[in-house]
């Protein structure tokens, strides 16, 4: 595989994670005597099984953690201000993606530790025909994922449960292929839309100490409907199997993954 680079996505804390206060990357996939401690970190999993090239995480919750678990692998960190999505996640990282040298991008979530390296790579070739591609997976349940709305295996639109949900059900059966949240992308491509992405924030609702409060936030989704408005064209490839795709949110995700990676 010809060098790329990746952005792993590392500042969150993940607080549906009962009883662990540290960032959720840096959880083991080896438990020790509890399951929240021992060996084997999910991030370092990640790394491991991403394409050589420049590396950067993006940090914010327990930063120092997350620099010290990995600071041997010679990585670039980026911090994320606040916690304003995965397009504000993207856009933390700027200045590295305008400084590479790369022609091409992966980016990946730091939960997420069992995508294949071949599943890296045959998103890396999809763009040899698109200007992005998106890990698809078929669950099981794909309630609350978000869905891949295609046409003729490119990508017209990413789909949020909250509203492919009220679907009618015809619909809903036909959307199939769920968004992973890791994605590949031509780098040029990428630094096309990120002003357009930093000038148009979604403006959610958010709980903030009880209080409800209007926070701004961006999502790489965004970026997917905006090139395809544009003309360009995102492409799709399935992951082998739903392992692939899980992410590791609470603890029955993380003795899944901990039972998975002793016996795969």
């Amino acid at each position: 595989m010809k060098n790329i680079a990746s952005i792993i996505m590392a500042a969150g804390r993940g607080s549906r994670m009962k009883a662990f206060d540290g960032n959720k990357t840096l959880l083991p996939l080896v438990p020790g005597k509890t399951p929240f401690e021992g060996d084997h970190p999910i991030l370092l999993q990640i790394l491991e099984s991403l394409p050589e090239g420049p590396k950067c995480v993006i940090v914010n919750y327990k930063k120092d953690e997350v620099i010290d678990a990995t600071r041997s692998h010679g990585l670039t960190y980026c911090e994320q201000p606040e916690l304003n999505g995965t397009g504000g996640a993207l856009l933390a990282a700027a200045d590295f993606i305008e400084h590479l040298e790369t022609d091409f991008i992966i980016i990946t979530m730091g939960d997420v530790p069992f995508v294949k390296p071949r599943s890296y790579q045959r998103l890396f070739e999809g763009l040899a025909e698109v200007s992005m591609t998106v890990l698809g997976f078929i669950p099981v349940d794909k309630k609350q994922y978000g869905v891949l709305e295609t046409t003729e295996s490119h990508v017209t639109r990413i789909i949020e449960w909250k509203y492919w949900s009220t679907f009618p059900e015809p619909v809903q059966k036909d959307l199939a292929i769920c968004n992973s949240g890791i994605y590949a992308v031509r780098r040029k491509d990428l630094l096309q839309y990120l002003p357009i992405l930093a000038s148009r924030p979604q403006v959610v609702m958010k709980d903030r100490n009880g209080i409800p409060t209007e926070i701004k936030e961006y999502f790489i989704t965004d970026i997917v409907e905006y090139m395809v408005k544009d003309g360009l064209s995102v492409g799709c490839v399935i992951a082998n199997d739903e392992m692939e795709a899980m992410g590791i949110d609470d603890p029955v995700a993380l003795a899944k993954a901990q039972r998975f990676f002793r016996n795969p």
